[in-house]
């Protein structure tokens, strides 16, 4: 029979020094971690949708409103509006402007995206906005999570698919359970020489995505500017996979839109709009109206909606572009921004109001009053369920 293991008083004193060194080191890891320094306050209840509306108002007048300084477009991770502020995020019932849920960090926001019906959050550390969260819209849960190596300032881009978070150096997109798809630059960490590109010294001063493909105007040495569409899920995620790429001849130049097909660019010395095909050649060229873009993002975004139609504010007018093709179908001249749909209309800012248009010919139909105070600026929309949002400059407003 084997006795049992006698256990002395030093055996003992031993143990409970261990035991009182493993609580103290826990309560140092915990007073220390990303844990205690979030907040996470869910919805008792998911937000229910809200009604679909049948016809634009006659006259819309605004309901609530919140600071959102890290929104640069409304941002609606269904069936809540989302918005940003120094540390925190917030879902508000989209009717109301009542808070659902709250999640916050001890580190700043740079910026809010969404996709997949999510809020995608992204936080600063010292160096760059390194910590991404993904929240549930009916209830703020939070879903996947990654470390990146996004730039300030950066931009996320949704294509309906996938996620693109912009930068000048370096960007890189996104699948669902925010694993990356994609990284085509030069980011602080290289894993792989020249990161596997062609270009490891250009910059990117604009970018675009659609069709799970991105487009970037690469500002190269010894080049004036050129367009490269890339697959934003290529068949190998370490190796960049590009569609074509072609010298511009001209630094002054964004990415519009971007499809399976085709990538539309301005060239705002020309005032031009250029499309290019998959082979990177030239099949239609269109004049165009541009305006001044007042924007803090690390790359230039164009302004556009997606509905019927592609809707492009060039900072002067609106034009409808064919979401296959890229080609103009109409424009609306003196706006204030892209549009959104609302019912079975467009709805677009102008000034003084809200245009309701026919989205198949843009024909005017009538204007709606609209009272912005002393806001002057860009006014990008969205809408879900009767409720327009307008970001006007780092606050959003809920209008009905």
């Amino acid at each position: 029979m084997v006795r049992p293991e006698r256990r002395t008083r030093g055996d003992l004193v031993a143990v409970a020094v261990i035991v009182v060194a493993v609580l103290i080191g826990s309560g140092v890891l915990w007073f220390n971690s990303d844990a205690r320094a979030t907040i996470s306050e869910t919805a008792a209840e998911p937000l229910p949708k809200p009604p679909v509306p049948t016809s634009v108002p006659g006259a819309l007048h605004e309901i609530w409103r919140a600071p959102s300084a890290a929104t640069p477009v409304p941002v609606i991770a269904s069936p809540a509006v989302v918005t940003g502020n120094g540390n925190e995020v917030i879902g508000h019932d989209p009717l109301t402007g009542r808070v659902a849920w709250r999640y916050a960090r001890d580190i700043p926001l740079c910026t809010i995206g969404t996709e997949w019906d999510r809020a995608v959050a992204v936080f600063a550390k010292s160096r760059n906005c390194s910590e991404v969260t993904s929240l549930r819209g009916a209830t703020g849960e939070r879903g996947p999570q990654r470390n990146t190596d996004a730039e300030f300032g950066t931009r996320l881009l949704g294509d309906g698919t996938y996620l693109t978070a912009t930068g000048r150096r370096s960007f890189e997109t996104w699948r669902s359970d925010l694993v990356r798809t994609q990284q085509f630059g030069i980011p602080p960490q290289l894993k792989n020489p020249k990161n596997n590109i062609e270009r490891p010294d250009c910059t990117y001063t604009s970018i675009a995505v659609g069709h799970e493909r991105a487009g970037a105007i690469e500002n190269c040495p010894g080049e004036t500017g050129r367009v490269t569409a890339i697959k934003t899920h290529p068949e190998d995620d370490e190796k960049p996979e590009e569609v074509f790429s072609v010298s511009l001849g001209s630094r002054d130049a964004s990415v519009v839109a971007v499809t399976d097909e085709r990538v539309a660019v301005v060239m705002r010395h020309d005032q031009q709009l250029v499309l290019f095909d998959n082979t990177g050649r030239v099949v239609a060229t269109h004049p165009v109206r541009t305006g001044p873009l007042a924007s803090d993002d690390n790359v230039r975004v164009e302004s556009t909606a997606i509905g019927r139609r592609i809707y492009w504010h060039t900072g002067a007018d609106t034009i409808a572009l064919d979401p296959k093709t890229l080609d103009p179908l109409w424009t609306v001249p003196d706006t204030l921004g892209a549009g959104t749909s609302l019912a079975n209309r467009l709805v677009m800012p102008v000034q003084g109001g809200m245009a309701v248009l026919d989205p198949a010919t843009g024909v005017r139909e009538r204007v709606i009053p609209v009272d912005r105070g002393d806001h002057t600026g860009p006014v990008r929309l969205n809408s879900v369920g009767p409720v327009v949002l307008e970001q006007r400059g780092d606050t959003l407003v809920a209008l009905r």
